[in-house]
């Protein structure tokens, strides 16, 4: 039987997904399971590591019994997961303590601190990336302060795909991209020490693994995880690139055409550009935003990243139906979704001007703020429902604007991919704002695919990224959607009164947050 079947697993937030591919890209069958972590004070957010290994497994075996033959048929397998976090293992490869989530905002005051210091413009400069409360380097500092026992049963850290690549193989190893943006040199591709001495960490380098590049490195599938999977042990692994940059690369960023940007429009908005070498990459004065090597030699993903985005939509479409449950109406979220195009389309344009800073983090891109939050400009006894909506996706569209402003000019095409792209009132709103085409990814696990693209460029199957990019991802993009001019215009009128609107929010939000934890001061 051929080995002709490649696998993604896509360690997500919410779910932990399996997805089966024909080598040239054809999805053949996917099975998930929803991901577990809990909340509690301080900030905190965390998973069990031994929990999310077994979903994965479970996850595995769910697939093999959905795809025919899979074992025999199966030529190579990939892993992403959830960025940032930290995951933490002993000598023996057991968990010292459940893992510390992207989620996870307790380092945020020593964020803030270096953030404030002169130490910040020189991290920037090494990493490309803003230091943020999500990353492991701060959230290692934080432990280093608060949890040093933890740290002394410490032998290695990872990501959350790594850990799950640990299990599938035995190797201790992370990929360039989260090795770069955790404590790296962007330029190296790599660690850095000197990175690493000006977080405050320099001493937990030790903790650091090897960086492997799944393009081009497989390591075999273990025994004791092939038990656990149903998969055929020896099988190649490759472990994939963080999962926004799977994403980016399944959903359409790599494109040998100039000035293309790729969107995520998930729970968070994600925006990226691409730099096809280190010196054209765009550092930004507020030094916020990621710089990621790409899986591409010399590449590298440019990224700025709202922490909320359908989480803007989910808000206003739950106090929705928390009022018609009220009045013992029953609707369901699908329900009000399902109408929701139609709600927004026919709303005026630009009636109403929106901030989308939801998250209970505050805002990371493309500036920091852990005070910021969602904001309503403009609103008079006429505005409807409709009305705030068409202003909600109007402002996830702002955002974007600000996001890819951070990284030079606005790009001429925009791919977009998560779970939001399904709407045509936010992707045509998202182009005019843009003021550029939009073509929609209309694969449906880019993340997956991303990373099974990376294994199959890995075992030989395509000679170069760009020829396995031409099978995999161009059938799924969409033609272009050109912006309506008119809404273009309108909106670039609008966008400096939302830019307004955000700086001079700054000191309110500071206020608001020290009457919310009883402050007597700002």
């Amino acid at each position: 039987m051929p080995r002709d079947v490649i696998v993604g697993i896509d360690a997500g937030t919410s779910l932990i997904k399996t997805v089966a591919f024909t080598r040239d890209g054809r999805q053949l069958g996917d099975f998930s399971l929803p991901n577990s972590y809990s909340t509690s004070a301080g900030g905190r957010v965390e998973q069990d590591m031994s929990r999310t290994w077994d979903d994965t497994a479970a996850v595995l075996r769910g697939l093999a019994a959905k795809v025919p033959d899979l074992g025999p048929r199966l030529a190579a397998v990939a892993v992403t997961g959830q960025g940032d976090g930290t995951w933490l293992i002993d000598d023996d490869g057991r968990p010292v303590a459940p893992a510390l989530l992207w989620l996870d905002s307790r380092a945020a005051r020593l964020v803030d601190e270096i953030r404030g210091s002169e130490h910040n413009t020189v991290l920037y400069r090494r990493t490309g990336s803003g230091l943020n409360a999500c990353q492991q380097g701060p959230q290692l500092a934080w432990l280093q302060a608060h949890a040093p026992q933890t740290l002394s049963r410490a032998a290695t850290v990872f990501h959350c795909k790594d850990w799950l690549y640990f299990l599938l193989t035995g190797k201790r190893a992370t990929d360039p991209s989260e090795a770069t943006f955790t404590c790296g040199d962007f330029r190296k591709r790599a660690f850095d020490s000197e990175t690493a001495r000006l977080i405050g960490i320099y001493e937990l380098v030790r903790l650091f693994p090897e960086v492997v590049d799944g393009v081009t490195v497989t390591h075999p599938l273990g025994a004791s995880a092939a038990a656990e999977t149903g998969l055929p042990e020896g099988v190649p692994v490759s472990l994939g690139y963080v999962d926004v940059i799977c994403n980016a690369l399944g959903a359409g960023l790599y494109d040998p055409a100039p000035d293309v940007g790729c969107t995520i429009i998930g729970s968070t908005g994600m925006h990226m550009r691409l730099a096809p070498h280190a010196d054209a990459v765009t550092l930004n004065e507020e030094a916020t935003g990621y710089t990621m090597p790409f899986p591409v030699p010399g590449h590298y993903a440019q990224m700025q990243s709202n922490m909320a985005a359908t989480l803007n939509i989910d808000w206003l479409l739950d106090l929705a139906l928390g009022v018609l449950a009220a009045e013992g109406v029953t609707r369901s979220r699908a329900d009000l979704i399902h109408r929701l195009d139609q709600q927004v389309l026919q709303a005026k344009p630009g009636e109403v001007l929106f901030h989308p800073f939801i998250s209970d983090a505050g805002e990371r891109g493309p500036f920091i703020a852990h005070e910021a939050c969602a904001q309503f400009f403009g609103l008079r006894s006429h505005h409807r429902y409709g009305d705030l909506m068409r202003a909600v996706m109007e402002g996830l569209a702002f955002a974007a604007r600000d996001c890819y402003a951070a990284m030079g000019a606005l790009p001429r095409e925009v791919r977009i991919t998560g779970g939001a792209a399904r709407s045509h009132a936010l992707t045509a709103i998202l182009g005019a704002a843009l003021e550029c085409n939009v073509r929609v990814c209309n694969r449906v696990e880019a993340g997956a695919g991303g990373a099974a693209m990376i294994a199959a460029v890995a075992t030989g199957v395509y000679p170069h990224m760009r020829a396995c990019a031409e099978d995999w991802v161009s059938p799924h993009l969409n033609k272009p959607q050109a912006p309506d001019t008119v809404l273009a215009t309108r909106y670039a009128r609008m966008f400096p009164t939302y830019l307004d609107g955000r700086l001079a929010s700054r000191s309110l939000w500071k206020q608001l947050a020290a009457l919310r934890t009883g402050g007597d001061h700002v």
